[in-house]
């Protein structure tokens, strides 16, 4: 069984999501990472158009003892339309992404990955965003991670997706040993509930990945978006009030968001995204302080929380 660290970096924003880095940057933010005790890494070829996955093999190469995971489910093809991505990273267009969740598909995007990420093997594999993909992503692409575990190629297999009615759909009908669930199990958002019930059962392991629902829960003063876009007024007073709360107990805002996931027991470890070491060791200072029980408790009178 693989063993996964309490903490992880999420490479989105290396690979430019929202504002282009430099290589130096990029690799800055993950030696800080590294430097602070994480040992789990995420990427995947939609990050940057295969730009993170470069720039993270590049910043791990020499080093051991750690973690990675990649996904699968969309390919990158060469292309000459030019100008820039427009799936939110900040990044020339020389690619185009092609859902595929064949069997083929699978396989050919794992050999991809390894080639930009430098890398012989990589531990963990998801199967990404199959939204629109499902039974494909079932028939096809599970099989296909499910054959490459069972040769050593891969140490696990799992599926990564911002809802939690699909993935709940994996744990039951196949043999998945992860789930990484961004967004759905939060301080602002717990409906992701049933799917960790599930998994609890079943044994199936839990990234917790999305815990600042993409900005609005990652400073003191609740700002910026919600599931990447602009934050709705309701949300952003129910966020007020959270931190307010907080506030009452003394932890911030972003470090109560980092401990609530973990306190379910099914899930193993929170990913956190991360564009810059100040980023980084913000976030690593936060998690090392306690949270005292007394917060979640008037949370839940507050009907701010609800929990297995």
């Amino acid at each position: 069984m693989i063993q996964l660290p309490r903490h992880g970096l999420g490479t989105a924003p290396i690979g430019g999501l929202f504002q282009a880095l430099t290589d130096e940057q990029a690799k800055a933010t993950i030696d800080a990472a590294w430097d602070g005790g994480v040992r789990l890494f995420d990427t995947a070829p939609h990050y940057g158009l295969g730009l993170s996955e470069r720039r993270l093999g590049a910043a791990l190469a020499g080093r051991s003892g750690y973690v990675l995971s990649t996904k699968v489910g969309r390919l990158l093809v060469p292309s000459s339309r030019g100008g820039r991505d427009d799936e939110g990273f900040d990044v020339p267009a020389t690619y185009e992404r092609v859902w595929d969740f064949s069997r083929d598909g699978v396989r050919r995007s794992l050999e991809e990955s390894l080639g930009r990420l430098g890398l012989p093997q990589v531990d963990l594999v998801l199967i990404h965003d199959p939204d629109a993909h499902v039974d494909q992503a079932i028939a096809e692409a599970y099989p296909a991670l499910a054959e490459l575990r069972a040769q050593g190629v891969v140490k696990a297999i799992g599926v990564g997706m911002n809802q939690w009615q699909a993935p709940l759909r994996f744990v039951q009908e196949t043999d998945l040993d992860v789930v990484m669930l961004a967004g759905r199990y939060t301080l602002l958002d717990q409906s992701g509930l049933p799917l960790l019930a599930a998994c609890a059962e079943r044994g199936v392991r839990v990234l917790a990945a999305g815990v600042f629902n993409s900005g609005l829960l990652a400073t003191p003063e609740p700002s910026g978006t919600f599931d990447y876009a602009p934050a709705p007024l309701p949300i952003i007073e129910r966020a007020r009030r959270l931190a307010a709360i907080c506030e009452r107990h003394d932890v911030r805002l972003p470090q109560a968001a980092m401990a609530f996931p973990l306190r379910h027991p099914a899930i193993a470890a929170v990913v956190l995204g991360a564009r810059t070491p100040e980023e980084v060791r913000t976030n690593a200072a936060l998690r090392q302080r306690p949270v005292p029980d007394a917060l979640w408790h008037d949370l839940r009178a507050e009907g701010l929380l609800q929990e297995a």
